[in-house]
């Protein structure tokens, strides 16, 4: 399933970015936002922002958005790690 978001001319209009650079702000805005709602994992919201793990990661640092890592993740990065 893909999901086609429709905004309005007057609203990108009013954006305060070149035309380029809309769309792929758009992205990482909503992806930051999903994921700092817990309503997208990290993996996920990476991929919709289009940026590397590396990049995603330091810019939810520079917004001081706490990463979601549970004990449970951690279990299972031991375990794939080989290290449980």
């Amino acid at each position: 399933m893909t999901i086609h978001l429709e905004i309005p001319d007057a609203v990108a209009q009013a954006m305060r970015l070149p035309v380029g650079e809309q769309e792929s702000r758009v992205l990482v805005e909503l992806a930051v936002t999903l994921y700092a709602q817990g309503i997208l994992s990290f993996g996920k919201s990476r991929q919709l922002s289009g940026l590397s793990k590396y990049d995603f990661g330091m810019l939810l640092g520079k917004r001081k958005i706490p990463r979601h890592y549970t004990e449970e993740e951690l279990k299972d990065d031991l375990k794939y790690a080989g290290r449980q």
